[in-house]
């Protein structure tokens, strides 16, 4: 049916029912009692429409504020009608509202930042990791200009340029970002920023490892093959032959150890290999530590071993690549007639592992980065005592997969200490 004819039927029969009603008391009354009521009917009509539009009016100002009446006549239609909007807004307001909540939630959890901004690069949000990767803060920089905030000439040139459809490789605040604009809607910009300092700090790691371990690998090698080589183009002597043996030998001992221990590197860092927890019986454990020191010193130290601390759990086999690495350097790195003492005793954590000697020592330079791999301070030194320069690099790998952690105290020709901290089983 026409909705106009809906809303014009029952007002044209109202009408005629007042028409009708009028011309009975007409007929009965008379003219002037006929004309009287029918004022009154027409008056409380407009009055009652009046009454309903200031209600509506006054909803209208604050829908919140206040119910509306049921109504009466076409009214009913109206309120009803208003109120299924009201109550539409108000389901599409809710599913609005945690929406934005779940987009802000998922805004402030991405690792990447993320800024928008207006056509003419007003700050309007900005997530905490754009906080954190360009230094700003929203609540006191929302409204200003972010090419006053990112004060970099990069930046300035990627801006002007317009240049959007490559992204800008920006170093910031020591963080290495890749920065892109990203143009949406007619008014809007989104900047994001990818920090990958900690990828290029691992593949600069990657490229020093091999770099290290390609030289490491080639010295012994070149040793042995030059011998061969002289051993295939010349008759040598017995005790010149058994001179060259005795060198390819330890050079062959040398690349085992250093293949041995980087195969360690690459277990403790693998995740096909969990860590397997047992309780280790430290005293039998560091029996086993000092017999393989004193057979490395081969009488030449002092060594001591004390145990006053509890068990443990762990990987014993781990914890003893980690304890014997120590005392291996402490006997390397110490001279003849040095001193050597190993401790095992409690501590507020649960226990601790310390290796103190009488040894060379450690400027305070090179102290924060002795578990880097291949690190050495002294490499003619490292060279004499047979090092694989992956001793500490295994330590560290391994009291971090055990919870641990390793302190270094040492002064340079007065000896140095190691000490682990372990928590208790």
């Amino acid at each position: 049916m026409n909705p106009h004819l809906v809303f014009w039927v029952p007002v044209a029969i109202r009408m005629a029912a007042m028409a009708v009603g009028g011309g009975v008391l007409w007929w009965m009354f008379g003219m002037v009692p006929a004309l009287v009521v029918s004022l009154l009917a027409l008056a409380t009509i407009v009055f009652v429409q009046l009454r309903y539009l200031s209600q509506l009016s006054f909803w209208m100002d604050d829908p919140q504020s206040g119910r509306l009446p049921d109504g009466w006549g076409e009214w009913t239609t109206v309120f009803s009608r208003l109120y299924r909007m009201r109550r539409d807004d108000e389901k599409n307001q809710k599913e609005l509202t945690e929406w934005l909540a779940r987009f802000r939630q998922a805004m402030h959890l991405l690792p990447d930042g993320v800024v928008i901004m207006d056509d003419v690069l007003f700050l309007e949000w900005c997530n905490p990791a754009a906080e954190a990767h360009l230094g700003l803060r929203h609540d006191r920089d929302k409204g200003m200009r972010v090419t006053n905030l990112i004060r970099s000439p990069e930046f300035m040139d990627y801006i002007i340029l317009g240049r959007y459809d490559q992204p800008l490789t920006l170093t910031f605040r020591e963080r290495k970002l890749i920065v892109h604009i990203i143009p949406f809607e007619n008014r809007r910009q989104i900047l994001v920023t990818h920090d990958v300092t900690e990828t290029e700090r691992n593949e600069m790691m990657r490229r020093d490892f091999i770099a290290n371990a390609s030289h490491e690998l080639r010295t012994p090698l070149t040793v042995i093959v030059g011998f061969l080589e002289i051993a295939l183009s010349e008759e040598l002597d017995p005790a010149t032959r058994l001179a060259h043996l005795k060198l390819m030998m330890e050079q062959g001992q040398r690349m085992q150890h250093l293949i041995e221990d980087m195969l360690t590197l690459s277990r403790l860092e693998s995740v096909d290999h969990p860590l397997r927890s047992e309780r280790v019986d430290v005293k039998k454990l560091l029996d086993r530590v000092l017999s393989d020191a004193r057979a490395l010193s081969a009488g030449k130290h002092t060594i001591s071993l004390e145990v006053n601390g509890p068990d443990i759990s762990g990987s014993p086999d781990e914890l003893h690549s980690a304890f014997g690495n120590l005392a291996s350097n402490a006997v390397r790195y110490t001279p003849a007639g040095g001193e050597i003492r190993l401790k095992w005793q409690r501590s507020s954590r649960g226990a601790q592992f310390v290796v103190e000697d009488t040894g060379i020592g450690i400027s305070p330079e090179h102290i924060s980065r002795l578990t880097e791999r291949f690190y050495r301070v002294d490499k003619s030194r490292s060279r004499e005592t047979q090092g694989t320069g992956l001793g500490l690099a295994i330590v560290k790998h391994v009291l971090l997969r055990h919870g641990g952690n390793l302190s270094i105290t040492s002064e340079a020709g007065k000896g140095s200490s190691f000490t682990v901290s372990l928590p208790g089983a």
